[in-house]
């Protein structure tokens, strides 16, 4: 069993910045890939960021520029530096972990952090 484990969320200003960060108990070179969702208030969970097995992220547009994923594989951690905060940033972060087992893919998921920006 996986698990994974959020921290750094927080309440910040408009214009502010955090760092998350996620604690898995694998090694996170086992993933297919790994990366941070939101879900705001009456909205469905979106993808943030994930970064692939060969080292490569994705954004999402709305954070282009502003947010960045990293690996440190050697303390199995994985981060989301966000910069320029904006209140639409607002929601729960939930790490997430995608592993292969068999021919199919697994999810697993954290408890979440709470990020709200203030206006």
């Amino acid at each position: 069993q996986v698990q994974l484990v959020e921290s750094g969320g927080g309440l910040v200003q408009s214009g502010g910045s955090l760092r998350l960060s996620c604690a898995s108990s694998r090694s996170i070179f086992s993933f297919n890939a790994v990366g941070w969702y939101r879900q705001a208030p009456g909205k469905e969970r979106e993808l943030v960021a994930l970064v692939n097995s060969d080292g490569s992220p994705i954004h999402a547009d709305s954070v282009k520029g502003r947010f960045s994923i990293f690996r440190d594989k050697s303390l199995n951690m994985v981060y989301l530096q966000m910069n320029g905060l904006k209140p639409e940033d607002t929601g729960v972060y939930y790490c997430n972990a995608e592993a292969r087992v068999g021919y199919g893919l697994t999810d697993y998921w954290g408890q979440g952090t709470q990020v709200t920006v203030s206006s």
